[in-house]
Order: C-alpha cells, then sequence, then structure tokens
C-alpha cells in the first residue's frame, strides 16, 4: 500500500515573504561587506567566525521566504 504524500501547510502570506526575503538581502549584502572589509584588512582568520551569524541570517530568510514558512 503506498504511503500518504507529505503535505506542506503553508502559514505565512506573501507579505510576510516578501518581508523574510528582504532580510535574506539585506543579511546577505551586510555579510559580503563584512568579507570584503576583513579581507581588505587582513584580519585575523579568526575574525572570519563572526560572519556565520550574517550568513545565517541570510539563509534562513531565504529558505523561509522559499519554503513559506
Amino acid at each position: 500500500m503506498d504511503a500518504p504524500a507529505e503535505v506542506c501547510l503553508l502559514n505565512i502570506g506573501p507579505k510576510e515573504r516578501s518581508k523574510r526575503l528582504r532580510f535574506g538581502g539585506l543579511s546577505l549584502g551586510v555579510a559580503v561587506a563584512a568579507l570584503a572589509g576583513l579581507l581588505w584588512a587582513g584580519a585575523s582568520p579568526w575574525w572570519h567566525l563572526a560572519l556565520f551569524v550574517p550568513f545565517a541570517g541570510a539563509t534562513t530568510g531565504f529558505f523561509q521566504a522559499r519554503r513559506k514558512t
């Protein structure tokens, strides 16, 4: 017997998806600018660990907007 298909329920509307997509884009821009600044300044590679937060925010925003959750 076939297993039931997985159902994905949408819990945000177009306005909220747009807001999360903008947040993801803004976070990505901040992360890329910070990375460029760190590379230009010749900062220690340990400082690059701080970029985890904006890159994680960017991916979270993009994935939430894409999956509509």
